[in-house]
């Protein structure tokens, strides 16, 4: 039965971890339950003052001050691999016999592959693992405890009230797990003081009032996990006056929420230029690549920026709406000057900038613009597409 990589990647830490001394890959091998089963153990691995043991398919094992347990004809058997054939090397001699067949080579890369990938899967999770020389001049490994051990957390009370709202925030499911896995773990390590979070019946209470990050867009995960690893993508996106999507190959840079929606800023490799895409208008899976970016992500602040002005926040002028009675709240919070005109309508002024006429849209025959003559024409003609749609 085959070993799930993260039981393979948690054996090879905690080794590296428990060892007295640096390892070569060859021990990591013998050791390693994985590796054993899917590549055999290699030649046997000595430990302590004299004491071997041998691994692979499992004909001797020896024990002791250094003497080989014999089994069958007075030697030590070994693993064959490659045409299947064992070596017995004469009375109480050790060795191993890997076949005259080519297998031999084939597995020893492909241990060597698997290995060096989960090293470098470790180094990525954090583990600090060292590469040493060892006294018979191999290379070795070692992961050393004071390298890989974090000081303590020490918060006070406003900071562990911050922490435990901002982990509060997501509703989404993924993000949710984690930040609650982090607060238990803060907790029993003893980073939080001792009424950061209310308890009552021995169950952590949350407040009454509560702020959420909404993230319901399937686009959300697995967009968010591209960001971090810095992963193209591509994607089917329909922009808000056009009937049809289109194929998007995108450079991922960061995500925003703004005005409860979220968007992606990233370089589209198709147009050359920095963009912003609308999760919502996201269809179909999001595919991730495995090429390397083609231009340097820019500053945070930077993105955060260009979310803005996309989206409509860098305001230029002012412009004219109608809107209904009671309805279009957001609008209204926004509104420089509102005039009751009767009849259940309203008229509104309101900043004037990139995408204001996307966002009226959203509002349906609750809104009407009135100017400028350019806004109107962009709404008008968003509305058709939607009808064609």
């Amino acid at each position: 039965m085959a070993i799930a990589k993260a039981e393979r990647l948690m054996n090879l830490a905690l080794c590296l971890l428990g060892a007295r001394r640096p390892l070569t890959k060859r021990e990591l091998r013998a050791s390693i339950e994985a590796y054993v089963e899917a590549y055999g153990s290699g030649e046997a691995a000595a430990y302590g003052s004299g004491e071997a043991a041998a691994y692979g398919s499992g004909e001797a094992a020896a024990y002791g001050s250094g003497e080989a347990a014999a089994y069958g004809s007075g030697g030590t058997a070994t693993s064959a691999y490659g045409s299947g054939e064992a070596a017995v090397r004469g009375p109480g001699g050790a060795g191993a016999a890997l076949g005259r067949g080519e297998g031999a080579t084939g597995t020893e890369e492909s241990f060597s592959r698997m290995f060096e990938r989960d090293k470098d899967d470790l180094r990525e999770l954090g583990l600090v693992i060292d590469t040493v020389e060892n006294l018979d001049g191999e290379t070795a490994y070692v992961a050393r405890r004071d390298s890989n051990r974090l000081p303590p957390v020490t918060l006070d009370a406003a900071e562990a009230t911050a922490l435990g709202l901002a982990a509060r925030v997501w509703q989404q499911a993924r993000l949710a797990a984690a930040a609650s896995g982090a607060l238990q773990k803060l907790h029993a390590a003893g980073g939080m003081p001792p009424g950061a979070i209310p308890e009552q019946g021995g169950e952590r209470q949350l407040s009454t009032l509560e702020p959420h990050i909404p993230a319901r867009e399937a686009a959300f995960e697995p967009l968010m996990l591209a960001c971090r690893d810095r992963r193209p993508v591509a994607f089917d996106y329909r922009k808000s006056n056009a009937a049809h999507s289109e194929k998007r190959h995108v450079e991922p840079w960061t995500l925003e929420c703004w005005r409860g929606h979220w968007y992606l800023a990233g370089w589209d490799r198709e147009r050359q230029a920095e963009r912003v895409f609308r999760l919502s208008r996201i269809t179909g899976p999001v595919r991730s690549r495995a090429a390397a970016f083609t231009v340097p992500v820019p500053d945070q602040v930077t993105v955060r920026e260009t979310v803005e002005r996309w989206a409509g926040e860098g305001a230029t002028s002012t412009a004219r709406i109608r809107l209904r009675a009671g309805a279009g709240y957001p609008l209204r919070a926004r509104a420089l000057h509102t005039r009751e005109l009767g009849d259940g309508w309203d008229e509104l002024e309101i900043p004037y900038g990139h995408g204001l006429d996307a966002w009226l849209v959203e509002f349906g025959p609750d809104v009407v613009a009135l100017e400028p003559a350019e806004l109107r024409a962009d709404v008008i003609e968003r509305l058709r597409a939607v009808a064609q749609g």
